[in-house]
């Protein structure tokens, strides 16, 4: 499952303990179920300085493999489980994770997209405790699907006292599902260059060019 960018993570876990003292229901969340699927040492990250680019490439099995286009120089944290990469010169992270349809057969969603989505919902609010007050799905760009869902408490540590969660999905196959999550990057021009420049710098390979 997707693992929540390691700021937002935080906030979750905070946002996790205040529900629980002010709903009934947060007895229920105490539990992350959004774990990220291991990918091993499948991954590979190489900075391009004359290029100003990072690709992230990444093998999923041996006949699927996809790689990313990040601008200027990203580093990998290291972080258990999945996959998180953080901006050297800007401030930026970026959690990359898979899922495979297998762990989504039994949601009634007709596409893949749709499930993962309904996925993520469900866990965030089993782990906050409580439904989300707005949620969205829509498409940022062709084949991509961005999710997310905003709690609004006063007791929430926010200025505004609310929380919202994204995710953008992209199917990779009819076996996988690619789920990528911004976190510490300011809204407005820059956070949507970014995500523009990550969903279409995305690129699917399958059967025999996936490899080397």
């Amino acid at each position: 499952m997707a693992a929540l960018p390691q700021g937002l993570g935080t906030l979750v876990s905070r946002v996790a303990v205040i529900f629980s003292c002010v709903a009934a229901t947060a007895a229920q969340a105490g539990t992350l179920a959004v774990e990220p699927v291991a990918w091993g040492s499948a991954v590979e990250l190489r900075h391009h300085g004359a290029m100003g680019e990072t690709r992230l490439l990444n093998r999923v099995t041996p006949h699927l493999c996809f790689s990313l286009s990040l601008p200027q120089e990203w580093r990998l944290t290291g972080e258990e489980g999945g996959t998180s990469l953080e901006a050297v010169s800007f401030r930026a992270k970026l959690d990359v994770s898979l899922r495979s349809a297998h762990d989504l057969q039994d949601l009634p969603q007709t596409d893949l997209a749709h499930r993962d989505a309904a996925f993520l919902q469900r866990d965030y609010e089993g782990l906050l405790g409580r439904p989300a007050q707005s949620v969205s799905l829509t498409s940022p760009v062709p084949g991509a699907t961005r999710w997310s869902a905003t709690w609004v408490d006063a007791n929430l540590p926010t200025a505004a006292r609310a929380m919202t969660i994204e995710t953008y999905i992209v199917p990779l196959s009819k076996e996988w599902v690619l789920e990528l999550s911004l976190d510490d990057v300011p809204t407005g021009e820059a956070h949507d260059a970014l995500v523009q420049r990550l969903l279409t710098g995305l690129q699917v390979r399958a059967g025999a060019a996936c490899r080397g």
